[in-house]
C-alpha cells in the first residue's frame, strides 16, 4: 500500500505564487526582500487555514536560498532548500506555542538566537500560536524580540490578534491574512482535479467552497472526504448528500409555490424537508439565504454578490426575473421574524408553518385603496390664504357605506390591509349637521396615539358652516400641531362622506390686557402699614413691644 499524503500537505506552497488569496502579503515581502527593507520581526494574523504558517515557511526559505528565482521564490535546488525540505535545517527553528507556551521554553529559544546561522545569511524563528504564550513567556521574550542580532529573524503566526500584548505588536511589522474568496477555493480545487484527473462538478466545488467559510486547508480536507466518498467522481448530489446540505432545489420550488400562491405545495415541500432529517431553522435560514440572493439578482450592480456556480446563476436570474423586489424584500422580512422568535416557539412547526403561509399570500394582501393610492401619487396642494385644507380635485368614486373587504385576507405586519377596489357612483352627502362633524372629530382624537394632538383636539372649538369646518385653538404651538396632521380632514372626509369639506385653523382673540404698572419694591414701613390696614391689632402689638417698623 503507497504512503497516502493528504491535499493540504501535498499541495501545500512553495512559492510566493502559488499562495492562494493573499496577494497583498505575497507582494509585501517580496518587494521588502528585493529593497533590502526586511523588518526583524513579523506577525502574521488572520483565521485559521488562510496561509500564515504557509507564507512564513515560504519567507524564510526564500531569505536563505542561495539562488532565488528572478520573481523571489526558493529555487527548491539548493543545499539550502534541500535541507529545510528534509526537515534538517539549522537555521530556520519552529515552535508552537500551542504546547510550548512556557517561560522556559521561550528561555530555550532565547539561548539558540545567541548562536549565527551556519549555513546563510540569517537564524530565523517561527513561533506559530503566539498568543498561547504565557503572561510571562512574553515578558522574557520582550528584549530579545526588541533588539535582537542582525542575523535573526522572527516570524509570529496568530489566529487571536487581541490577545498579544501591546509591548510584542509594537515590536512587530504586522500582516493581516483575508478570507479566501469562494471563487478561488473553488479554482484551486478545480486546480487539484486536474492534476489528480478527478472528475468534479463545478457546483460540488462551490459547495465545497462554501462550507470552508473562507478556510483553504478546510476545503481542501472536505475534498479529500469527497475523493474517497465517491471514487474520483465529484457530484453536486453526492456532496449535499455527505456534508448533509440542503438542496438548492427544495428553495426553487418553494419560491416557484409561493408565487403561485400555492400553500399546500409549500407545507409539502416543507414535510419532505423534515423528513430527510433536517432542521426547521436550517430551512428557514435557508430560506432566507435564497431570498436573499433572489435580490442581489435584481440589480445588475449586485450581481457579483452571488456566489454560486454558472449553472446556478442562470436558474437564480431566470426565478428572479419572475419575482417582484417588494415580494422578496416582505417574504425576507417574514424568514427574518421567523427565525428571531424560533427559539421561543413552543410548536415550532407550526410557527415555521404561519410563516410560510404569510408568504404564499404577500401578493393577494397587498393591495393599496384606490383612494389613497390617488391621494398619494396626486401632487401636495399648499395651504389657501385663509389657512385652509384644499380638498382633492380629481376624487375617486367613494361608496354611500365603504366597507372593509378582512375575509380571506392574511394579516401581516406593516402590510395594508384589503380593501375593496369595486366602485359605485358618487355620492356627496351635503346633509351635514355640527353634531355630526363633532362626532367625527371627536371620534380621531381618541383614536390617534398622539397626546399632544388628542389634548389639542379636545380644547378646539368647532364651528361649522358647510363646507367649511372652522377650529379655533387657544395658542399658536395648538395651531401648528393641528396644522401638521394633514390626516385629520381626510378622516373628516371619509366618515362624513363628502370631499368638498375644508378645514380652517385659526388662534382665539382675546381681550388686550392693561400694561401692569411697573412700581419699586415697598420698604419696611410701606409693608408694616400696609399689613396694618388690614389687620389693626398689628398697632397695639406695636406698642407693646416698643417696635418701629422702619427698621429690621
Amino acid at each position: 500500500m503507497s504512503q497516502y499524503v493528504v491535499s493540504a500537505r501535498k499541495y501545500r506552497p512553495i512559492r510566493f505564487s502559488d499562495v492562494v488569496g493573499q496577494e497583498h502579503v505575497s507582494n509585501t515581502l517580496k518587494n521588502a526582500i528585493q529593497t533590502g527593507h526586511l523588518a526583524h520581526a513579523f506577525l502574521f494574523c488572520g483565521p485559521r487555514g488562510v496561509g500564515k504558517t504557509t507564507c512564513a515557511r515560504i519567507l524564510a526559505k526564500v531569505l536563505n536560498c542561495q539562488q532565488p528565482t528572478a520573481d523571489l521564490d526558493p529555487c527548491d535546488s539548493c543545499s539550502s532548500c534541500k535541507a529545510f525540505n528534509e526537515q534538517a535545517s539549522f537555521n530556520i527553528v519552529e515552535l508552537d506555542a500551542a504546547s510550548n507556551n512556557s517561560v522556559e521554553h521561550i528561555r530555550a529559544l532565547i539561548e539558540q538566537v545567541r548562536f549565527q546561522p551556519q549555513q546563510g545569511k540569517y537564524k530565523i524563528f517561527i513561533i506559530d500560536e503566539v498568543h498561547m504564550l504565557s503572561q510571562q513567556a512574553f515578558n522574557a521574550f520582550l528584549k530579545t524580540l526588541e533588539e535582537p542580532p542582525p542575523y535573526a529573524i522572527f516570524i509570529l503566526a496568530t489566529t487571536e490578534k487581541h490577545k498579544i500584548i501591546p509591548t510584542i505588536l509594537s515590536r512587530c511589522q504586522i500582516f493581516d491574512f483575508k478570507r479566501i474568496q469562494i471563487p478561488q477555493i473553488a479554482a484551486h480545487l478545480q486546480f487539484i482535479c486536474d492534476e489528480e484527473h478527478i472528475q468534479a462538478e463545478p457546483d460540488a466545488l462551490h459547495i465545497i467552497a462554501q462550507k470552508a467559510d473562507g478556510a483553504l486547508r478546510d476545503a481542501l480536507s472536505i475534498f479529500d472526504r469527497m475523493v474517497s466518498f465517491s471514487a474520483n467522481s465529484i457530484t453536486y448530489q453526492d456532496v449535499i448528500e455527505n456534508l448533509n446540505i440542503l438542496d438548492y432545489d427544495y428553495f426553487f420550488q418553494v419560491v416557484d409555490a409561493l408565487l403561485a400562491e400555492d400553500a399546500s405545495r409549500v407545507l409539502l415541500i416543507l414535510d419532505d424537508v423534515l423528513k430527510k432529517g433536517f432542521d426547521h431553522d436550517l430551512f428557514v435560514n435557508g430560506l432566507a439565504e435564497h431570498l436573499r440572493n433572489l435580490l442581489v439578482c435584481q440589480d445588475a450592480t449586485t450581481l457579483q454578490l452571488l456566489e454560486v456556480g454558472d449553472a446556478l446563476r442562470q436558474r437564480y436570474l431566470q426565478q428572479a426575473y419572475l419575482s417582484s423586489p417588494g415580494f422578496l424584500v416582505t417574504a425576507l422580512q417574514m424568514a427574518n421574524d421567523c427565525d428571531i422568535h424560533y427559539k421561543t416557539a413552543r410548536n415550532k412547526r407550526l410557527h415555521v408553518e404561519m410563516a410560510l403561509i404569510k408568504m404564499t399570500y404577500i401578493q393577494r394582501a397587498v393591495r393599496v385603496n384606490p383612494l389613497t393610492e390617488e391621494k398619494k401619487n396626486a401632487e401636495p396642494e399648499p395651504l389657501t390664504s385663509s389657512g385652509s385644507i384644499p380638498a382633492t380635485i380629481h376624487t375617486p368614486p367613494v361608496s354611500p357605506a365603504p366597507k372593509k373587504v378582512k375575509s380571506g385576507a392574511i394579516k401581516l405586519d406593516d402590510v395594508m390591509e384589503v380593501v375593496s377596489t369595486e366602485t359605485t357612483t358618487v355620492v356627496e352627502n351635503t346633509a351635514i349637521s355640527q353634531a355630526e362633524v363633532q362626532d367625527a372629530w371627536d371620534t380621531f382624537a381618541r383614536q390617534s396615539d398622539k397626546e399632544a394632538l388628542r389634548r389639542v383636539m379636545e380644547d378646539t372649538r368647532l364651528e361649522f358652516d358647510y363646507p367649511e369646518v372652522l377650529a379655533t385653538v387657544s395658542t399658536g404651538i395648538a395651531e401648528n400641531t393641528l396644522r401638521q396632521e394633514l390626516s385629520v380632514m381626510d378622516f373628516l372626509r371619509e366618515q362624513l362622506q363628502n370631499s368638498q369639506l375644508l378645514l380652517r385653523i385659526q388662534v382665539e382673540k382675546r381681550p388686550d390686557e392693561q400694561t401692569p404698572t411697573i412700581s419699586r419694591p415697598l420698604t419696611d414701613k410701606e409693608v408694616f402699614l400696609k399689613m396694618a390696614e388690614a389687620n389693626p391689632a398689628l398697632f397695639d402689638l406695636q406698642k407693646k413691644l416698643d417696635l418701629r417698623p422702619d427698621h429690621s
